[in-house]
């Protein structure tokens, strides 16, 4: 499924890790389409990522992580899901003022969120303890990293 990428304001396809089911699931206000794994199985955890237009930081995480986050351990346990700050689905997830927003979400239940983006090395070590609460083995984290 097509997404629009908010720095080049153009069309790209979606990480071939991150394929989006058809169900969907109306929970608390969040619409919820389930990601599946890079094996085609449905993902519990999401990391959801809340954007905006012309977001220089959004740009910045897409050019320095993303990448490497689509080919990452990490991803696999918590796909990327990516979503405009005034999109209505958002609605269930409260305090949404920042771009760019990480919300690391067990189905609808938020487990944590990073706030901003300091950088490449910043975010993968606020990433991992949030990763670590919802069950992610350490072991696993991959060295795709920038």
């Amino acid at each position: 499924m097509p997404i629009r990428h908010h720095s080049a304001n153009r069309i790209e396809q979606r990480p071939r890790a991150v394929r989006l089911d058809r169900r969907s699931l109306l929970a608390g206000g969040l619409a919820v389409a389930w990601p599946l794994t890079a094996r085609g199985t449905p993902a519990r955890h999401s990391l959801v990522m809340v954007e905006a237009p012309n977001c220089t930081y959004c740009a910045r995480w897409h050019a320095e992580v993303g990448p490497g986050y689509a080919l990452s351990a990490e991803a696999s346990f918590a796909p990327l899901r990516r979503f405009d700050i005034g999109d209505p689905a958002l609605r269930s997830i409260p305090d949404l003022r920042y771009t760019p927003t990480f919300v690391l979400v067990e189905g609808t239940r938020e487990i944590g969120r990073i706030v901003g983006y300091p950088g490449a090395e910043f975010f993968w070590g606020l990433l991992a303890p949030l990763l670590a609460k919802a069950g992610f083995p350490a072991a696993e984290a991959a060295d795709v990293r920038t």
